[in-house]
């Protein structure tokens, strides 16, 4: 990646996820990897993050857990959250 706000293809491809998921008004390329999923950022609320978690778990076949006490931090933007994908999946 040439610097932070550029998207990795598998960035991308949960961008899109989350954009279809939620029938989100923006497009993928225009969600910031760096910016906050939740509240300000992309202003998500926890029925969305929700929505995004069964989503992901789905066709990622990750588990992601209601009660990890790490989500905050997983789920505080689109790079967490694809880092910590990724992590699971190379497990």
């Amino acid at each position: 990646m040439s610097d932070l706000t550029t998207m990795s293809p598998s960035e991308h491809g949960l961008a899109t996820l989350i954009v279809d998921t939620l029938t989100l008004e923006t497009e993928p390329d225009d969600i910031d990897p760096e910016a906050a999923l939740y509240g300000e950022g992309l202003g998500l609320d926890s029925i969305d993050i929700l929505e995004v978690a069964l989503a992901v778990s789905k066709t990622y076949e990750v588990k992601l857990r209601a009660d990890d006490e790490n989500n905050a931090t997983i789920f505080a933007s689109l790079r967490t959250l694809n880092d910590h994908i990724q992590r699971l999946k190379a497990a």
